[in-house]
């Protein structure tokens, strides 16, 4: 714990240093990923181990503190909420469309290994009639089961950031599955709520239309998605305050990875956080 690189704005996430064990670490913004980043490391994830290692910051310096970046983790809002009172919690605006994003990943890979088993039988029938199997294959060369797999990157992406080869494979993939096109559209959808509201009641209109679309459609994913930001819709909303995000806890998470791949992994916890206080605390 560092006390003295507590300041207004912070961020908290969880991050594995060795073997999956999670440590929750409490970071400056101010400090921009360097030198008095770190106010805290803390083993393990659960609240009250957190809280019980933030109290022993005073209650001066902990009410300075105007707004913290987390994710949609309870604990971690809970963590926060009794750490620093008078903090206003944001929940970071890329996990809400990550949570968008698998939804729609979720829809292509199901259709994916329906694809493989179909070619599975049909193999199998061809072997049984000795007909040699002969695949389906697209204008753009692709199998069904390639055009899916292949697929995975350009839905990520906005439209307008597609090559000429990823928009031929997104009219085949959408044109043979009307359901991965929906949800790619109500992905991008979110994504524009974000990017183009400008306060917090345009965007939580257009929250509001979003929802209705989600219903309409029926997907599951996308409903308990929908339920998820009902549920937490007004620390997402205060994302609009500041535009607030917890990509500074992620940058230097990324930084710890960076450095635990340097060295091969951690071997002696003690000794890599105590190196990682000299660099970043």
């Amino acid at each position: 714990m560092f006390p003295q690189n507590i300041g207004p704005y912070l961020s908290i996430d969880e991050t594995s240093l060795s073997q999956g064990e999670l440590y929750t670490i409490i970071t400056n913004k101010e400090a921009k990923g360097k030198n008095g980043s770190i106010v805290a490391i803390i083993e393990g994830t659960k609240a009250e181990d957190i809280i019980a290692v933030v109290e022993k910051i005073g209650i001066k310096e902990r009410k300075q503190v105007q707004e913290v970046t987390l994710d949609l983790a309870g604990n971690m809002a809970l963590a926060i909420k009794r750490s620093f009172p008078n903090a206003t919690q944001v929940i970071d605006r890329f996990h809400v469309e990550q949570l968008a994003s698998e939804a729609l990943q979720e829809i292509r890979i199901k259709h994916r290994w329906n694809a493989i088993d179909a070619e599975n039988e049909a193999i199998e029938v061809s072997k049984k009639l000795k007909i040699p199997f002969q695949a389906e294959v697209f204008e753009n060369g692709d199998t069904l089961k390639q055009l899916l797999a292949r697929s995975r990157h350009l839905l990520y992406k906005h439209q307008n950031n597609w090559s000429k080869t990823q928009q031929q494979r997104a009219d085949l993939l959408f044109d043979k599955y009307p359901d991965i096109k929906k949800a790619y559209e109500l992905t991008q959808q979110l994504k524009l709520v974000f990017a183009s509201s400008k306060n917090k009641m345009i965007a939580f209109t257009r929250l509001a239309r979003w929802h209705n679309a989600v219903e309409f459609v029926g997907f599951k994913a996308f409903n308990t998605i929908s339920k998820t930001i009902e549920l937490h819709h007004r620390k997402i909303l205060n994302y609009f305050d500041n535009k607030s995000t917890n990509a500074s806890a992620e940058s230097f998470n990324a930084k710890i990875k960076a450095f635990r791949a340097q060295f091969r992994g951690v071997r002696d916890i003690n000794f890599f956080l105590f190196r990682i206080a000299k660099l970043y605390a």
